[in-house]
C-alpha cells in the first residue's frame, strides 16, 4: 500500500513539474514586452507628435501624441505626482516586483549574465547557480569574457541611444550624430551614458541594486502586512534563521532538533545558489530581494519532485501567518488608487485645454502716445507661437470695446509650425474714453487671436491694458501741438 501511494504521489509531482510554468519564463516575456516597447514607441508618431518626449532642444513636451510648449509646462507637477503615487501603490502592493520584472537594471543583467555569458559562450555554466564566478584563470574563459563584454558593448550603445531618444527624438539624434564636432554634448552624454552601462553590467552588477538604488530603502517603509512578496514558509520549512539572523541549523539532523515535526526543508540551498543578489530567502525579508521569484523556481523544482509545493512563495506576511487571504483592497492601496484617478482626470482634463497657439502680451515702456488730432495711440509687444503642425495664418481683434482699434499690423500673417514670431502692435482710439484729471486711466481690453483659416479651433484670449491719458494732460498736448 505504501508502495502504490508513494507512486501515486510521485507521479502527481510528474504530472505537476510537466504543466508547471517556472516564473523564469514569464519574467523573459515581460523583459521582451517591456523592451519591444522601450525600443519601438520612440518610433511611434500621430501628427508628428511622439507618446512621450521630453525636449529639451526645441523646448516641448510630447504627451499621449499631444506637443506642449514650455509655456504650458503646467502639466508636469501632475506626471511627478503619478510617477510618484505610482510608485508608492506599487511597492504597496507588489513590494520590488517593479525591480525583479520591468527594471532595465535587471533586464541589462539578465542579458549579459543569462543569455551571453551562459547561454551563447558557456562561460558560466548553468543559469541555476549565479554564486560561482567563471575562472578567470584559464586563458579561454579570458577570451569569453572579452567577447562578452564586446557583445554588451554594442547593446549598450543602444540602450543608451534607446534613453537618449525620449529626451531628444531618433530623427533629430541620428542627424547630430552624423555632425559630432557640432554636438558635442549630445555625444558626450551618449558615450558616457554606455561606458557607465558597461561598467554597471559587467563589474558593478547587483550591488547597484543593493548598494546604490535608492528604491530598495524607500520600499522599507512601504511595506506592510499585506505586500506581496516573496516568502518562505517556515512553518512547513522549518527556521533556518533566528529573528536577528544567524544561522541555527547546519544540517537535516539540527534543523528537526530546533524545529521538530519533520520540516521539509531538504537543506539543498537551491534558493540560495540561483539567487541574484546573494542573499538567503529563509532569513525572512530582506532589502536586498528583488522579487525576481527565482528561488521560488528552484524551490518548486526540489519540493516538487518529493510530491510537494513549494516552500517558497509569491505572498503575503499576512497570508503566511494567518492562513487567510491577503487583503489586497486596503485603505493604503485606496488611497493611492484614488490619488492615481484623480492625477490622471486632471492630466488629461488640462492637456484637453490645450490652445494650439500660444499668445503672450508685453506693453512697450511708452505708456502712450497723443497725436495732434486727438488720437491716442498704445504701443504692444505681441509673442505669437505656432503650437500646431501645420502652418496657419494669424490675426486677431479687441473683443469688449468697439472705440480701440488695430492700426498695426494691418493684416494677418502666416507662422510655420513651432516657430515664434514677434509682432509690434499699435491699438488706437480716436473717442474721448474717459475724463479723469486725476490720473492716466487703464482700460481693461481683451484680445482675440486665432488662426484666419482654422479660427473654431486654434483661438486664444488674452487680457491686457489700454492706458488713456489723464485729461488735462490730453487737452494741453492737443492744445499745444
Amino acid at each position: 500500500m505504501a508502495t502504490v501511494a508513494q507512486e501515486k504521489k510521485t507521479n502527481k509531482a510528474k504530472e505537476y513539474l510537466k504543466n508547471w510554468i517556472p516564473y523564469r519564463y514569464k519574467r523573459y516575456v515581460m523583459f521582451a514586452i517591456v523592451t519591444v516597447v522601450s525600443l519601438v514607441l520612440p518610433w511611434i508618431k500621430i501628427n508628428g507628435n511622439h507618446f512621450f518626449l521630453l525636449n529639451f532642444d526645441h523646448k516641448q513636451l510630447h504627451l499621449f501624441f499631444v506637443r506642449f510648449d514650455m509655456q504650458e509646462l503646467y502639466l508636469m507637477p501632475f506626471l511627478l505626482w503619478i510617477l510618484f503615487f505610482g510608485i508608492f501603490f506599487i511597492t504597496t502592493l507588489g513590494g520590488r516586483v517593479w525591480c525583479g520584472w520591468s527594471c532595465p537594471q535587471t533586464i541589462f543583467r539578465v542579458i549579459y549574465r543569462d543569455l551571453i555569458e551562459t547561454k551563447l559562450l558557456h562561460l558560466r555554466k548553468r543559469i541555476s547557480n549565479k554564486q560561482i564566478e567563471p575562472d578567470m584563470s584559464k586563458p579561454e574563459n579570458k577570451v569569453k569574457k572579452l567577447i562578452a563584454i564586446l557583445l554588451w558593448s554594442v547593446l549598450a550603445f543602444i540602450a543608451a541611444a534607446d534613453f537618449i531618444w525620449y529626451f531628444v527624438p531618433p530623427e533629430d539624434f541620428f542627424k547630430y550624430i552624423q555632425d559630432p564636432a557640432n554636438h558635442t554634448v549630445l555625444m558626450g552624454f551618449w558615450i558616457g551614458l554606455a561606458l557607465f552601462l558597461i561598467a554597471d553590467v559587467v563589474f558593478i552588477k547587483e550591488n547597484f541594486c543593493i548598494y546604490i538604488c535608492p528604491y530598495a530603502r524607500v520600499q522599507s517603509v512601504l511595506y506592510d502586512e499585506d505586500t506581496f512578496q516573496t516568502v518562505y514558509d517556515y512553518k512547513r520549512g522549518g527556521r533556518i534563521y533566528d529573528e536577528h539572523g544567524h544561522l541555527l541549523v547546519h544540517n537535516k539532523k539540527e534543523l528537526e532538533e530546533v524545529n521538530g515535526d519533520h520540516p521539509e526543508c531538504t537543506l539543498c540551498e537551491s534558493c540560495v545558489k540561483v539567487c541574484p543578489t546573494h542573499i538567503d530567502i529563509r532569513k525572512g525579508m530582506q532589502l536586498e530581494c528583488i522579487n525576481c521569484l527565482e528561488c521560488a523556481d528552484a524551490c518548486t523544482k526540489v519540493m516538487g519532485a518529493l510530491g510537494k509545493p513549494s516552500l517558497v512563495r509569491w505572498t503575503s506576511y499576512h497570508a503566511l501567518e494567518t492562513g487567510e487571504k491577503t487583503r489586497v483592497f486596503r485603505f493604503r492601496i485606496i488611497a493611492y488608487i484614488v490619488m492615481l484617478v484623480a492625477a490622471f482626470a486632471i492630466l488629461f482634463y488640462m492637456g484637453s485645454k490645450k490652445e494650439h497657439m500660444l499668445l503672450n502680451i508685453n506693453r512697450t515702456s511708452q505708456l502712450y502716445k497723443i497725436e495732434p488730432n486727438g488720437v491716442v495711440k498704445n504701443s504692444y509687444i505681441f509673442l505669437f507661437q505656432n503650437t500646431d503642425n501645420k502652418k496657419h495664418k494669424y490675426y486677431f481683434e479687441v473683443m469688449n470695446n468697439k472705440d480701440i482699434k488695430i492700426e498695426r499690423p494691418s493684416k494677418p500673417f502666416s507662422i510655420i509650425p513651432g516657430k515664434k514670431v514677434k509682432k509690434v502692435v499699435i491699438l488706437y482710439t480716436d473717442k474721448v474714453l474717459v475724463k479723469d484729471t486725476n490720473k492716466d486711466t487703464p482700460i481693461p481690453i481683451k484680445i482675440k487671436a486665432y488662426a484666419v483659416d482654422d479660427p473654431k479651433k486654434i483661438v486664444v484670449y488674452r487680457d491686457t491694458i489700454f492706458v488713456f491719458p489723464r485729461w488735462d494732460i490730453y487737452q494741453k498736448h492737443i492744445e499745444k501741438k
